[in-house]
């Protein structure tokens, strides 16, 4: 979402990542990005200019005129439009003729234009990644404010095993998304619930529900790419991508969920109650598995869990704000605010399973935001990384009454 509208120039070089750059061009442009290719020479072995343009929309740059018509492309202008420059894959000679303002193809002229924040994703082999003259000159790339995307390990095109894999282009777009992102939670402390949790049984069987905790991450994520520092209790999940500036602690029961809550929450000034927190739990906790008799059916006993969202709405002090989660299937308006109110919550964000791609499992969610001022804001179905954006928006815009 932050990317809504910025002007990206794409530079490709002459290496054999640079097949992954449709994937990225098509990734920035479906982020809302106005992406310019600018290809050096070699790069066109590698990816042709006709398949860039295709996805783009624009015509890709490569020389300093066109040829047939003698029209001048400007690197100037090129370099005052974007708002950010991007250079994957970026070989070990581009990098050279960038730290050392080697201008000699458009590329480089281009980089040596920018008035914008300039992310280069390196790609090469083992070898050259790593040899002296190659780690000056990204140092000195890293000294002139630019920032360096660190290649991955794993198998390179001379089929070595080291450091020199392009890093992938849905990573790369979480560093420009990170970048574009305001970040208006800056010396703030989140913590956030997240997933289900277990409610042991036997060694091998528990009391759970559906919950992927894909709402509480995203939030997490969300919360974190806006410069607050996040805390993320999480019950058995199984995600992955996250912030790597969120700190993840990991519990299994609910009683396990509200010892840490009550450890981290005096500290926050917001906290989010994701998670979908059993209700009930087994009173006798088997050490050894439960055989299956012929005959007979064991009965469980089960005991309230402690509710979390309400034991932090008691111990809440003034300039805390506390967000409550209510999954309803009946009377959900009346229901979420019953919450709101009875938990001392500060809002509360309510999703209906009669909403088909909300709930449990799913990717999307359609929600709906009640705040203890009467405010009460309607959203259409959308992804959950889109929901997050919204729910934190709120918290913002809520901050700012208090």
């Amino acid at each position: 979402m932050s990317l809504k509208g910025k002007h990206i120039i794409l530079g490709i070089c002459g290496g054999i990542a640079a097949y992954k750059c449709a994937s990225l061009a098509r990734l920035l442009i479906k982020a809302g990005a106005e992406v310019q290719v600018i290809m050096t020479p070699a790069a066109k072995e590698f990816i042709t200019p006709l398949t860039m343009s295709t996805l783009t929309g624009k015509p890709v740059i490569s020389e300093f005129f066109t040829a047939n018509t003698g029209q001048w492309n400007s690197h100037v202008d090129l370099g005052l439009w974007a708002d950010a420059m991007l250079i994957a894959p970026a070989t070990a000679s581009t990098i050279g003729k960038m730290a050392n303002g080697v201008a000699d193809n458009m590329l480089v002229t281009t980089y040596l234009s920018a008035k914008s924040q300039v992310f280069i994703a390196p790609s090469m082999d083992l070898d050259m990644m790593r040899h002296p003259s190659t780690v000056r000159n990204i140092e000195l790339l890293k000294s002139y404010g630019n920032i360096i995307i660190e290649p991955a390990e794993g198998e390179l095109a001379s089929h070595l095993i080291g450091k020199g894999r392009m890093e992938e282009p849905e990573n790369i777009l979480k560093v420009l998304d990170y970048y574009f992102t305001p970040k208006d939670l800056q010396g703030q402390h989140f913590l956030v619930t997240a997933g289900p949790t277990f409610e042991k049984i036997d060694p091998v069987r528990f009391i759970g529900n559906y919950s992927s905790g894909k709402m509480g991450y995203a939030l997490a994520n969300e919360a974190a790419a806006r410069g607050a520092e996040v805390t993320i209790v999480s019950g058995p999940v199984d995600i992955k991508g996250v912030n790597p500036g969120v700190k993840i602690v990991k519990i299994e029961s609910a009683r396990q969920m509200l010892e840490q809550c009550e450890k981290i929450f005096p500290a926050v000034d917001c906290a989010i109650m994701c998670a979908a927190v059993a209700d009930y739990a087994p009173v006798v906790q088997h050490e050894t598995k439960i055989k299956r008799e012929k005959d007979e059916i064991p009965v469980i006993h089960l005991m309230k869990n402690p509710d979390i969202a309400a034991t932090l709405g008691k111990a809440k002090r003034a300039g805390q704000l506390l967000v409550g989660f209510a999954l309803e299937t009946d009377n959900e308006d009346v229901n979420a605010v019953d919450k709101l109110h009875r938990k001392n919550l500060d809002m509360i964000v309510l999703n209906s399973l009669k909403d088909a791609g909300a709930g449990f499992g799913t990717d999307t969610n359609k929600v709906t935001i009640f705040t203890s001022t009467g405010r009460q804001s309607q959203f259409a179905l959308k992804s959950k990384t889109e929901v997050a954006a919204d729910i934190v928006d709120a918290i913002v815009s809520l901050a700012h009454e208090s």
